[in-house]
């Protein structure tokens, strides 16, 4: 029978809460690290920091950055022992057979809480790692302790060459294999003296080399990370991939212990990763971070190559829960809810922390580690195509190297899983019943890397039936987030995805099949036909209902239609109304002075109708009879002016104003009511219907005298009024130009105001101009448009095609309207405009000219801040890693308190700091797709 202690603790000394407060309260505790100087490391005060803690949220709890910056600056050589301290206990207790502890019944639990004086050496490592995470973000945040951090870290230590160099259980992990073949001939013999100028010492290995050493046999060691039966005798660290997949088809199996000290390993590992986020963004491509860059470039082959797979394989097999229950569980509406434990992240929390670290390590290229130049040398700038090295980055060198097909397979399904599930979570017809997805933004920077890095892995996309269905849950995807700032980082990330799939041939043929049946689209933004009319549908529906919120978006998104054109077929009339709308939209004179790039997406827009008028204009008459439609649009862009524009953008603002009295007015009158307020409705009527009359004069007036000026000043370069025509509920009628009828006589009176009006209207244009002229701001964030500017761009617009097709087919059009007699002549229209061809009407063909998604500097500090964003914002909850640290790679407000759903807390803002680089874009809140963390927001990237 077990003694008994002699004091119980509260409650019943089960969870060591007295010794966790003393280590608050008390002088001994936390206190001491900073009170009391050069504490000596074989001091047994070290020992409570490896034993009093019984999980991650106690360590986060208990020690605070502050409690560690308090000490930097009272006494930083204890700071200093704490890191030596710890990481010493962490290697011995590795290679200690006791190592790991067997798994504990809940008797023998409450046995060592009760008194017992077994040891548990696997708490004791977690408890080393755990600490070591909570200290070192300290260290990497400031500049005063850069000294610090590289004398205890990065310096290494003289030792003896005769003295046998045990650091950990696997000696041989630092060393370079290449140099091992070498080493038998360089070795001097016995008996023969050294040479005179050969050292007597050798430097070991850096306590940062030691502590990746030591991480990564914490991955593979048997009983710890993987299970006890692929222990290989007494070795038991056992390199061997953790599941089917890649490189692997055997599954070795798992236990919810197993993947928890996992995610605790992987943690750990990201934060030492993690000095990327105290690196300012201007200086993030040319200072290396070191750890990121020992990792990635000194990591053994065979090292590589088990940590790559494993992370890959478990990331892609995140729908495998290990129910054994064949998924039925998963099935479960709020299964999440009932079974899940506190405290415990479960498969889940394994995944993302997989996915974390994958990406972190592909993302890197500080530094020396940057991609190298291949191919032609003779090219330069934006053609030179650059892919990565061994010596540069094994990760992204042996991911661009995955070429099996099965493995390629593997990995798409693997994606497309993840999708699936984060859109089942968001869409569901319960809400909250399905578990979101908190790593979704990991999920597509890794598809993101598989595209750019591996050509295998890119041409098996386009060839493969699911291409469809990729492009329908980024389409999705967007769909979700785009009245979600916070989100808009992620929407930005697709786009440029998408933009980099429309450049392929392959892709924009697929776009005439339908999305498969299997893909279910919610019904909200489901269209009829082929998966060219959902990608046109959902990129209008991007650009018309977020009110310029995306603007950064547009330009990607459009150029991905514009690369598509050429291969649309069939687009169906929502499809085609859509694409005039588009540009009907971008044309409109608000927009067009509104910014100087703004332009250039009227140009990507004539570009896609031009790319359907060249090479699809039998397959689309709807498009063609949309343009006909909306001619008038197209035929005042090409006579666009600056004072035109002016004119058009005050009338626009003048109508709003009166809108909004009149909406003041009618509040005014409900809630004081006149008893003569029949006259004066009476008399208001009256009023309206003469002001009604005097405008529509005014405007009659007005449109001659501009046609009159502008044929003048362009050379009657509008078309006539017998070829104008306005749109209809049916087909394009012919404009008269309100010739028909007896002219209606004005009064004196009218006339007067008419002068009068017309005068102001002229003034008020002429002083535009002035205003514009003097450099007075028009336009959003102080752009003054001139003339100069509009005729530049003017002139450069791919405007001849429409116009032509317009001259040609409108004509024809309205005499098939005037000869048939029936109500409906719209079938008659498309089967007419089935058959026509241009050929020799149109300008010769041009040759097709796809625009890439070409990365920058720019765009690789976009992603890894947005990366980096990401990963911080899921660290603040419930952990808090990096709470409280100077970060530089972005900014981070801190918002007041609130309360959601069951959880409250302090509120941060992951706010782009990229101002070298452009404005600010935002990741997903919470965990990605409205989960996890609940109350977090996160913001990174450039907008």
């Amino acid at each position: 029978m077990f003694a008994l202690p002699r004091k119980l603790s509260s409650p019943f000394g089960l969870l060591g809460d007295d010794a966790k407060l003393a280590f608050r309260t008390k002088p001994t505790g936390i206190a001491r690290l900073s009170d009391t100087r050069n504490i000596p490391e074989s001091d047994e005060y070290w020992s409570q920091y490896a034993t009093i803690f019984d999980s991650a949220s106690d360590v986060f709890s208990l020690i605070t950055p502050q409690d560690v910056r308090r000490a930097l600056t009272a006494a930083p050589e204890n700071v200093a022992t704490l890191v030596r301290a710890l990481s010493r206990r962490l290697f011995n207790l590795v290679s200690d057979h006791t190592f790991p502890s067997p798994a504990q019944s809940t008797m023998s639990t409450l046995t060592t809480a009760w008194g017992s004086s077994e040891r548990d050496t696997t708490k004791e490592v977690l408890n080393c790692l755990r600490v070591l995470g909570r200290v070192l973000p300290v260290l990497f945040e400031g500049e005063a302790e850069a000294g610090l951090e590289m004398d205890v870290l990065w310096k290494r230590e003289p030792v003896k060459l005769k003295t046998p160099m045990s650091v950990t259980s696997d000696e041989p992990q630092f060393v370079i294999e290449e140099e091992d073949e070498d080493d038998d001939e360089d070795k001097p013999t016995a008996s023969a003296p050294a040479p005179e100028a050969a050292p007597e010492v050798e430097l070991l290995p850096c306590l940062a080399e030691r502590l990746f050493g030591c991480v990564i046999d914490l991955l593979f060691c048997c009983g710890f990370t993987l299970p006890t039966k692929v222990q290989e005798g007494h070795h038991k660290i056992n390199h061997i991939i953790w599941e089917r997949g890649v490189g692997s088809t055997v599954d070795i199996g798992s236990s919810t212990m197993l993947d928890n000290n996992k995610t605790e390993v992987l943690r750990f590992l990201l934060i030492l990763l993690s000095k990327t986020i105290y690196i300012s963004p201007s200086t993030l491509l040319t200072q290396s971070n070191p750890y990121a860059d020992y990792f990635a470039r000194s990591t053994q082959r065979r090292l590589v190559l088990s940590i790559l797979c494993s992370l890959l394989n478990t990331s892609m097999n995140a729908r495998d829960d290990g129910w054994g229950l064949g998924g039925v569980v998963d099935k479960v509406p709020y299964n999440h809810l009932i079974l899940a434990r506190k405290g415990e992240e479960g498969r889940s929390g394994l995944v993302g922390g997989c996915l974390g670290a994958l990406c972190a390590l592909l993302d890197y290229q500080g530094g020396s580690a940057r991609d190298v130049a291949v191919g032609d040398a003779n090219l330069s700038g934006a053609d030179v195509a650059v892919a990565p090295t061994p010596q540069s980055n094994a990760f992204r060198y042996f991911l661009a190297k995955l070429h099996r097909p099965a493995d390629l397979e593997f990995i798409l399904n693997g994606i497309l899983s993840i999708f699936e599930q984060h859109l089942a979570a968001q869409n569901n017809l319960l809400p909250g019943s399905r578990k979101a997805v908190p790593y979704v933004l990991e999920a597509y920077v890794l598809f993101w890397k598989m595209i750019e890095l591996n050509k295998k892995f890119r041409a098996y996309l386009l060839d493969s039936d699911k291409l469809l269905e990729v492009l329908a849950y980024m389409l999705c995807f967007c769909l979700e987030l785009k009245d979600k700032p916070q989100h808009h980082g992620l929407c930005r990330q697709v786009s440029y995805m998408i933009q980099s799939l429309s450049a392929e041939r392959a892709f924009g043929s697929k776009l005439s099949q339908p999305i498969p049946s299997r893909m279910a689209i919610p019904a909200k933004w489901a269209t009829s036909g082929t998966a060219g009319d959902f990608m046109v549908t959902s990129i209008y529906a991007m650009v018309a209902t977020t009110a310029g919120a995306l603007n950064f978006l547009y330009p990607a998104l459009i150029i991905a239609l514009a690369n598509v054109a050429p291969y649309l077929k069939n687009l169906g009339v929502q499809a085609s109304a859509r694409l005039v709308q588009l540009f009907t939209s971008f044309s409109t004179p608000a927009f067009l002075l509104a910014d100087e790039g703004n332009p250039r997406l009227v140009f990507f827009i004539l570009e896609t109708l031009n790319g359907i008028l060249y090479h699809q204009l039998a397959e689309n008459p709807n498009v063609v009879y949309a343009i006909l439609r909306s001619h008038k649009t197209f035929e005042d862009l090409g006579t666009f002016t600056l004072a035109r524009g002016l004119k058009e953008i005050q009338r626009i603002q003048q109508a709003k104003e009166e809108q909004q009295k009149k909406q003041q007015q009618q509040q005014r009158d409900v809630k004081s009511p006149d008893p003569q307020g029949e006259r004066r409705d009476e008399k208001a009527v009256l009023l309206d219907r003469e002001r009604e009359r005097e405008s529509e004069s005014e405007e009659r007036i007005d449109s001659v005298r501009n046609s009159e000026s502008e044929d003048h000043a362009a050379g009657g370069g509008t078309p006539s009024d017998s070829r104008a025509a306005s749109v209809s509920g049916e087909g394009v009628e012919p404009d008269h130009g309100g010739t028909t009828g007896t002219p209606r006589k004005i009064s004196e009176k009218a006339r007067g105001k008419m002068r009068a009006r017309s005068s102001e209207s002229v003034d008020t244009t002429a002083s535009l101009e002035r205003l514009a002229a003097a450099g007075v701001a028009v336009g959003r964030n102080g752009f003054v448009p001139t003339q100069e500017w509009v005729s530049s761009w003017q002139q450069g617009l791919p405007l001849d095609p429409v116009l032509l097709t317009i001259a040609e087919l409108l004509p024809k059009v309205h005499s098939l309207q005037a000869s048939l007699n029936r109500p409906t002549t719209t079938p008659a229209i498309l089967d007419f405009l089935r058959s026509v061809t241009l050929q020799h009407v149109l300008p010769p063909t041009p040759p097709l000219n796809p625009r890439k998604f070409l990365w920058s500097d720019a765009s690789i500090v976009w992603l890894t801040s947005l990366l980096w964003g990401e990963l911080y914002v899921r660290g603040t909850a419930p952990l808090g890693i990096w709470n409280s640290t100077a970060v530089r790679l972005f900014g981070v407000r801190h918002s007041p308190a609130r309360v959601a759903r069951g959880m409250s807390g302090a509120v941060s803002e992951v706010v782009g700091g990229l101002g070298l680089w452009g404005s600010t874009a935002t990741a997903t809140g919470g965990a990605t797709g409205g989960g996890g963390a609940g109350n977090v927001e996160r913001r990174a990237g450039v907008r």
